[in-house]
């Protein structure tokens, strides 16, 4: 109580934008939350570095790693700066692997750093969990992320009263969270390791921005409501923080607080690309737009979201081009028509801008297959759709190559969806109706990725229109009101709900 009562008074008395200026000079360390990172450097480091691991806990990679850098400058014998430069280059939730040349970056930081000497066994088991990450002989990024997480692990072990150990623990086993495990493990140990620094540094930003990551599911998503009603607050000059209470607004259907949270973000973004990526779209800007444009979609706003899938339209360039921007350019023009069940306009949509590197992100390019071949189908284009259809498959068999079985498997939904909707328009009905029920068992089965706030449209919501449009009417309410239980109060989730059961009561009279 003592801590919902603190971040309760931090969301009365702090403006959501600070004062508008989200420059990264001169940003104190009230407007990034409080940390306390001991290490053995100066005291001109020392403050400065607290202010970095603010910046990392909030996924503010580019100024969390220029600071570092900049530590490293102030004082020479400060070992931890290079390891934050390292821990800067390691995204841990976002989709995309470091590339080849983060990795050399990496391994380069982590080699000065052994060049000084470690004053601290805890500075060294630090570096060392670091080192887990950059390890050449090993190709497979899940490994190397498993093995930091072990690491990690030693370092809580060694010193359960570190706060900086019990939060970066924590976030280790939320980025390696099976997809699959209905069970939560490791979000509720998370959980645990969060609560036990709350009690100590309520307004430490990483603990409020983990405790939003672990509760981001259809089960534990309540947890996360006190967080996200504070991170903001917490960290306000940071734009992803003004966006992560969106994760948990959207699990629980509150569309004008997720819309707030987004709109504050997106417009932090932009002063932020602006100066440090002119004539580029950052991808965290793209980011928060998809949220922003769901949650539009939701509250029945379709005016402000047809303005957002305008402004995505008029992209040429992004920075960098990596899964984040790529899923979100897919997903939002593929919102925008599918969500309104357009289907005329979803059936002519194009991978754009057409000189990104589609080739390197096949989910997102699947995103505007689905989009096209659910809008194909949908408006009688059997051809179009079936070879949508036919394309899903050949980009599911290439994850599937690349060893991303998450990935294959959320192609493969789609594919599903497609398929059904294609037998549906030959009147193959129990056909239709058995893909379908494949699609959504599976999107059952698995979480969805920190990258999106939801499926393009999901699967056993359209078992419940599939449903509907048979005329069979119990059956179809009972698709929505499984499919309402893990995406509350989505739009057409509780409008398709609405008929289905006017049906009944028509039938009944």
């Amino acid at each position: 109580m003592k801590n919902l009562i603190f971040w309760l008074v931090l969301l009365a008395s702090a403006p959501l934008l600070a004062d508008g200026d989200h420059h990264v000079t001169g940003i104190g360390q009230e407007k990034l939350g409080t940390t306390n990172f001991a290490v053995s450097c100066s005291p001109a480091a020392q403050l400065e570095f607290n202010r970095a691991v603010a910046m990392l806990h909030s996924f503010w990679y580019d100024e969390a790693k220029k600071t570092f850098a900049h530590i490293a400058e102030l004082d020479s014998d400060c070992v931890m700066a290079h390891w934050g430069v390292a821990m800067s280059l390691y995204r841990q939730l976002w989709a995309t692997p470091p590339t080849l040349a983060e990795l050399q970056e990496g391994r380069e930081a982590l080699t000065r750093a052994q060049a000084l000497p470690v004053k601290t066994d805890r500075e060294r088991l630090y570096l060392d969990a670091a080192a887990q990450l950059y390890r050449s002989e090993d190709a497979d990024y899940g490994r190397r992320k498993q093995s930091y997480t072990q690491a990690m692990a030693m370092v809580q072990a060694q010193f359960p009263d570190d706060p900086e150990a019990n939060v970066f623990y924590a976030l280790a086993l939320i980025s390696t969270t099976d997809p699959h495990d209905k069970s939560y493990e490791q979000s509720k140990k998370a959980l645990t390791l969060l609560q036990k620094v709350l009690n100590q540094i309520p307004d430490h930003p990483g603990v409020a921005h983990y405790i939003i990551h672990a509760s981001d599911n259809p089960d534990l998503a309540t947890q996360g409501l006190a967080a996200a009603r504070a991170y903001a607050h917490i960290a306000p000059a940071v734009p992803h923080a003004l966006h992560m209470p969106s994760h948990i607004f959207i699990r629980l259907g509150l569309w004008e607080d997720a819309a707030a949270s987004n709109l504050a973000a997106y417009l932090a973004a932009k002063d932020y690309a602006k100066d440090n990526f002119p004539g580029k779209v950052w991808d965290q800007e793209l980011h928060f737009m998809d949220y922003l444009l769901y949650a539009y979609l939701q509250d029945g706003q379709n005016d402000k979201a047809q303005a957002l899938w305008k402004e995505v339209a008029k992209i040429k360039k992004t920075y960098p081009e990596n899964s984040t921007s790529a899923y979100a350019l897919a997903a939002i023009p593929a919102r925008y028509f599918v969500e309104r069940r357009a289907w005329t306009e979803a059936a002519k949509l194009s991978v754009a801008p057409q000189d990104f590197p589609w080739g390197k992100f096949g989910w997102c390019e699947a995103i505007t297959q689905f989009a096209r071949g659910l809008g194909a189908a949908r408006s009688g284009d059997i051809q179009e759709a079936q070879r949508s259809e036919a394309r899903l498959g050949v980009l599911r068999d290439g994850a599937k190559a690349d060893n991303n079985a998450y990935a294959a498997d959320q192609i493969e939904i789609q594919r599903l969806a497609v398929a059904a909707w294609i037998a549906q328009a030959y009147h193959r009905e129990q056909e239709a109706e058995a893909l379908l029920r494949k699609a959504a068992d599976l999107e059952d089965v698995t979480e969805k990725d920190n990258v999106t706030p939801g499926p393009i449209l999901p699967a056993r919501e359209m078992l419940g229109d599939l449903l509907l449009e048979l005329h069979r009417s119990q059956d179809a309410a009972d698709a929505y009101r499984l499919s309402l239980q893990k995406s509350p109060k989505r739009l057409y989730g509780l409008q398709g709900l609405r008929l289905a059961e006017q049906q009944l009561q028509a039938q009944s009279n």
